[in-house]
């Protein structure tokens, strides 16, 4: 059953944003099924994807009840999902264990799935547009015994990425295979890009453009303790991966380390600066990311966005909370504000934006901060629905926003012990939002 959000929209919340609770106009909610809701494992903000879209179909993957992997599609533009339940199960009880998927340019499905540290468990549709997975099947057979953060990325001629860490928190590398639709085959690009030198990782962020520039940018933990992450530091490449650069054109040495890497910005330890969040680009191919931390001034963390234009990296906050808080220790952590996720249309001036995030002080409800010109200070701030979410984390469609500017949103409202901790819950709605923007 479609439920309709035809509700009201309101000028500038630039003010008082948290004071007021507006709500998206001309949105559309349906229900996909019920998912496994005793922790956040259906919900991170590093699945890529939860849903995605060729151009005939939408798919939807999550964990059901009992922790096996659902998935679903539609027809773009249909109300109506077919969902089946795979022969294949994860440990849900581990928020880490995400499912990623992504279509190629063949039409087939990828899946990878249920990693903290473990062996690679990764299939793909048995023909295009399938959700028959056929066997596990490995990509390369080396580095694949401990995989965490798997995320498929698509490139414009089709082709896949597969990015994910090889190693424990602290100190881990991040692998990145290619796969070519012509050939059926997975190759290694990169066995260490961004090399921790044995003290640190990187917890990255990556976006493929649509000009095919990957970008990556990350923050370097020194510990597993998530008060160690610090600074913002970024690279791209123009060559579907093979090599990498820096926003002025000076190649890198491959693995880049902590001494070489470009720094969009400088953020220390100890400033509740959230790891993994989001990356985006304008139509120009510059580089946007979205994220949290706390300035030296203040106890209270606000969303913040670094980007690049003008030839120089720029940050701007986003000032609206009220309400402060501190990340520290291990695993995966109770929040009162999710990461945020980024979309960014149009270039140079006329640059605009939707940040996407879940916010305590807005009753946890899926949010939406957008931004009709970023040369102006002005900002609006609405709720997607008036449903509370606990500590869902925002994923979309990022296929569908490429090609028609067209939200599509997973929700699920789930809860998250400190740790990794699990709730007694028993499942509860996977539904998805579609809007099509207007900004």
């Amino acid at each position: 059953m479609m439920k309709k959000i035809m509700l009201f929209f309101v000028g500038s919340l630039l003010l008082f944003p948290t004071l007021l609770h507006a709500q998206l106009k001309g949105a559309s909610m349906v229900t996909v099924g019920h998912g496994w809701a005793k922790n956040t494992v259906n919900t991170a903000v590093f699945r890529k994807n939860s849903l995605v879209s060729n151009d005939s179909f939408q798919f939807v993957a999550y964990y059901d009840g009992d922790g096996f992997l659902v998935l679903g599609k539609r027809r773009l533009g249909s109300e109506k999902w077919i969902t089946t339940r795979t022969v294949y199960q994860g440990n849900a009880k581990d928020a880490h264990n995400v499912i990623s998927i992504m279509v190629d340019g063949a039409g087939y499905l990828h899946v990878a799935w249920d990693h903290h540290n473990t062996r690679l468990r990764y299939a793909k549709s048995i023909a295009p547009a399938s959700l028959e997975l056929g066997p596990e099947q490995e990509m390369i057979g080396s580095e694949e015994k401990n995989v965490t953060y798997p995320e498929f990325f698509k490139m414009p001629n089709g082709n896949l990425l597969f990015f994910y860490r090889d190693g424990g928190s602290g100190s881990g590398n991040l692998v990145i295979n290619s796969y070519d639709t012509k050939t059926s085959k997975w190759q290694r690009l990169h066995t260490n890009l961004i090399d921790g030198e044995g003290q640190r990782n990187a917890y990255w962020q990556a976006y493929v453009d649509n000009h095919g520039t990957i970008h990556v940018s990350w923050v370097w933990r020194e510990t597993p303790d998530v008060a160690s992450n610090h600074d913002m530091a970024y690279a791209c490449s123009k060559d579907g991966g093979l090599t990498w650069e820096t926003t002025y054109g000076s190649k890198y040495r491959i693995p880049i380390t902590a001494f070489s890497a470009e720094y969009a910005f400088r953020i220390p330890e100890k400033s509740e600066l959230i790891n993994q969040t989001a990356m985006s680009a304008d139509e120009d191919g510059n580089p946007f990311i979205a994220t949290y931390w706390r300035n030296a001034d203040t106890d209270i963390p606000q969303y913040k966005l670094i980007y690049y234009g003008a030839q120089k990296w720029n940050c701007r906050s986003f000032d609206f909370r009220k309400t402060a808080f501190s990340l520290s220790g291990h695993g995966t952590k109770e929040i009162p504000i999710s990461r945020p996720q980024l979309l960014v249309k149009g270039k140079g001036d006329k640059v605009s934006l939707l940040m996407l995030f879940r916010d305590k002080e807005r009753s946890s409800r899926a949010s939406l901060l957008k931004v009709n010109r970023l040369d102006k200070e002005t900002f609006e701030i609405l709720d997607v629905d008036t449903l509370s979410l606990g500590a869902w984390e925002p994923t979309y469609d990022t296929e569908l926003w490429r090609k028609k500017r067209q939200l599509s949103l997973f929700l699920q409202q789930t809860d998250q012990k400190d740790g990794e901790g699990v709730l007694d819950a028993t499942p509860s709605a996977v539904q998805v939002v579609d809007w099509k923007a207007k900004f």
